[in-house]
This record gives structure tokens, C-alpha cells and sequence, in this order.
């Protein structure tokens, strides 16, 4: 389950780093009175301290995001880990499941005979359903 979990960890890693959320964009101030010229270069623009703002609050976004990933990481190889051992549970579950006879499985089931029974009658008109749908669809196909 290595290169499932790898996957999952690659993919939550690519969503933090192609999505800046709002609230980093609201940090930077952009106001012309606080930040800069307008009739300067974008180089010239800005001043020291304004650009040690813009730097901090993005140094600031990168540690959150990192701990936000050092939390949600663990959880998704775990995830990823359980639902396959679980797929591989209700596998060997179910095979083993059918290869038990009617008589057992009504055993198994410790099922009121009656509710047995009606069950088989359901199963046998189920079936009769089925039979008549495919020869329906057999003479409306075939014209």
C-alpha cells in the first residue's frame, strides 16, 4: 500500500502548493499609502520594511501550511492503509461466506423459519421477474 499512500501524500502536498488561501492575499497590505509609489518601478516601489512584511507573512503561510500537512499526512497513509485492509477483510469475508450451503447459512443466520421461507418465495419471484423482463426485452429487441 506504499504507492497509495505515496500518491495520496503527493496529492495533498500539490493542493497546498497550487492554492493560496484568501486569508494570505487579506495579510499583505495594499493600500498605496502604506506599501509604495505607483509611479516607481515595482522594484523601487515598496520600502524595506514593507517587503520584510510581505516576506514575513509568507514565511508565516509556509509554516502553517507545513503543520497543517505534518498533521494531515499520517491521516491519509492511515486511511489509505485501512480501507485497503478492510477491502481485503470483506473479500476473504464474503468468499468464505459463499462457499457455505443454504443449510448452513440459515443456521448462521438463527432466522425464523417463516421469515426463511418468505425470502425463498421473494427469491423464486425475483427471479420469475427477471425471466419475463428478458423475454420482453428479447420481442421488443427484436423488431
Amino acid at each position: 500500500m506504499r504507492e497509495e499512500s505515496k500518491r495520496a501524500t503527493l496529492q495533498l502536498v500539490d493542493m497546498e502548493c497550487g492554492y493560496l488561501t484568501v486569508e494570505f492575499f487579506r495579510k499583505l497590505p495594499q493600500d498605496v499609502e502604506k506599501g509604495g509609489n505607483p509611479t516607481h518601478s515595482l522594484f523601487d516601489r515598496y520600502n524595506d520594511s514593507y517587503l520584510r512584511r510581505v516576506g514575513s507573512t509568507v514565511l508565516q503561510y509556509v509554516n502553517m501550511t507545513c503543520a497543517s500537512l505534518r498533521n494531515s499526512i499520517p491521516k491519509s497513509i492511515v486511511y489509505c492503509q485501512v480501507r485497503e485492509a478492510k477491502r481485503s477483510l470483506l473479500d476473504f469475508f464474503f468468499t468464505e461466506l459463499g462457499k457455505k450451503e443454504s443449510k448452513q447459512l440459515s443456521k448462521m443466520l438463527d432466522e425464523d423459519p417463516a421469515v426463511q421461507q418468505r425470502r425463498a418465495n421473494l427469491a423464486k419471484r425475483l427471479e420469475l421477474y427477471r425471466s419475463a423482463q428478458h423475454e420482453i426485452d428479447a420481442v421488443a429487441w427484436s423488431k
